[in-house]
């Protein structure tokens, strides 16, 4: 389950493109970062996915993304030209099919995971619509049959995506089902997904046969083929929508009142919607905590009932200037960000800490979820696991019992830290494009790793001095 949001440069107080997600994944399933350096390939390379092996492109663009313990692709991630993908489980009809058929003894043909799409796209593509040529291509050959959960068999740990893809100038949601897709494109304000199909009669396009193909399955009537409606002709009616559609609507609802204020849609706006449980609505919050969940909010806690699946493991807000004098950023948060910090990452650095890169016990390594044997595991050198251990001591307990004193120890910590770094970050993106400019990239690159590095330290204190304040 995630949540996934884009602010077009005319809503946006920065006068930038804005694209934020929330990566929900199982409690356990570790999620740090990883960096790409850019890299050529010979003719005829192959590159071996989870499932597939695909030919490899004969260059590879520089990039980084938040990536799970066992994964080769990314849940969101940003390339050395400023394009961004988050993405979306959705569950559609075409699921139901390969289940059914899986289940007969006739086996599906494997294919490409929504996580390795965005990781390809961003490889791959100098734009956003670049990036949206390449994905469809890729999803007609191979479509996304496969477990995309570890420990998860294919049958209940498959599903399609839909995709908000972005850069310095536009953004476009993709809506998959199987090997076909359909795509809008955000024309102006905002736009948000979350876990089901969106695009409706509003289509802008689609692959050849994705009509023909609903109306030959009974999905959609011939007589209503210039009226067709994607959401309602491929969308699992058995799938409940109440994991999602709350969710998306409070982060249009959000974004909506952002926007209409004279200083539009900043920063500050999009952390706060991704740190909401619902709290000034009638609901007034959860019943006891955000660590004791009632409901599927925007910023997930995983419930002792079970049926919020896990905690979100990671957020993302992507900065993407349509300025030389600035660069793009990306502000990531390892687990529920409600109760962690941004730390502002630049491509343009040419590395990230090792810090930010390291997973637990099981290492970062590249599986078939069916293949990882095993939870990922606290381990010492982890800021994804300081984190995860973190909210632990937050929440005290099963029922966080804890939560409400200790968040809020831990809120003045890191917010005190996020408002220094929201007044820093401008004069040290205009430095480094300045260099840059210049010819000095090295110099520029060293300069924006220092920051980031700066950045981390004041955090990791951070974190301990919460830990002390916490056993006064």
């Amino acid at each position: 389950m995630c949540d996934t949001f884009v602010a077009l440069s005319d809503v946006s107080a920065l006068n930038s493109v804005i694209l934020a997600k929330n990566s929900d994944r199982p409690a356990f399933d570790c999620q740090p970062m990883a960096y790409h350096e850019a890299k050529t390939f010979g003719s005829g390379e192959k590159l071996q996915l989870a499932y597939v092996a695909i030919d490899q492109a004969g260059e590879r663009y520089r990039t980084f993304g938040s990536s799970p313990y066992w994964c080769w692709g990314y849940e969101e991630g940003m390339n050395e030209f400023g394009v961004t993908i988050g993405n979306e489980a959705v569950y559609t009809k075409d699921l139901t099919e390969n289940t059914e058929s899986e289940e007969a003894g006739k086996p599906v043909d494997k294919g490409i995971l929504g996580m390795e799409l965005i990781r390809l796209g961003l490889e791959r593509s100098k734009s956003a619509e670049e990036a949206l040529n390449i994905m469809t291509k890729l999803v007609e050959e191979y479509g996304q049959w496969g477990s995309g959960v570890p420990m998860s068999d294919t049958v209940s740990g498959s599903y399609n995506n839909s995709y908000i893809i972005a850069d310095k100038k536009e953004a476009y949601i993709l809506e998959t089902a199987g090997n076909r897709w359909a795509v809008r494109k955000v024309e102006k304000g905002y736009a948000a997904i979350s876990n089901e199909v969106s695009i409706r009669t509003d289509m802008t396009s689609g692959c050849s046969d994705l009509i023909d193909h609903a109306i030959e399955k009974g999905w959609w009537p011939e007589e209503k083929r210039d009226a067709f409606d994607f959401a309602k002709a491929y969308i699992n009616q058995n799938n409940p929508r109440q994991v999602s559609h709350i969710r998306v609507q409070r982060a249009r609802q959000l974004l909506s009142q952002a926007a209409g204020r004279d200083e539009k849609i900043d920063v500050v706006d999009i952390k706060r919607i991704l740190r909401d449980h619902y709290e000034d609505t009638f609901l007034e919050g959860p019943y006891f905590n955000a660590s004791s969940p009632d409901f599927l909010t925007i910023c997930m806690h995983d419930s002792q009932a079970g049926f919020t699946w896990g905690n979100t493991a990671s957020s993302m807000v992507a900065v993407l200037p349509d300025d030389d004098q600035k660069l793009p950023v990306m502000w990531w948060a390892p687990v529920v960000p409600c109760c962690s910090i941004y730390i502002p990452l630049f491509i343009d650095a040419g590395g990230l800490p090792e810090y930010l890169q390291e997973a637990g016990t099981f290492g970062k390594t590249m599986r078939a979820p069916s293949d990882v044997d095993r939870e990922d595991t606290y381990r010492e050198g982890s800021f994804w696991w300081d984190m995860r251990s973190l909210l632990d001591e937050i929440n005290g307990d099963a029922d966080g019992d804890t939560y409400e004193q200790r968040h809020a120890i831990v809120r003045s910590l890191f917010d005190e830290l996020e408002n220094k770094w929201l007044t820093e970050v401008d004069a040290v993106e205009m430095r480094a494009a300045a260099l840059k400019i210049d010819g000095k990239v090295q110099e520029a690159a060293d300069m924006l790793y220092a920051y980031t590095e700066k950045c981390v330290a004041e955090a990791q204190a951070a974190i301990e001095r919460a830990k002390k304040m916490f056993r006064i």
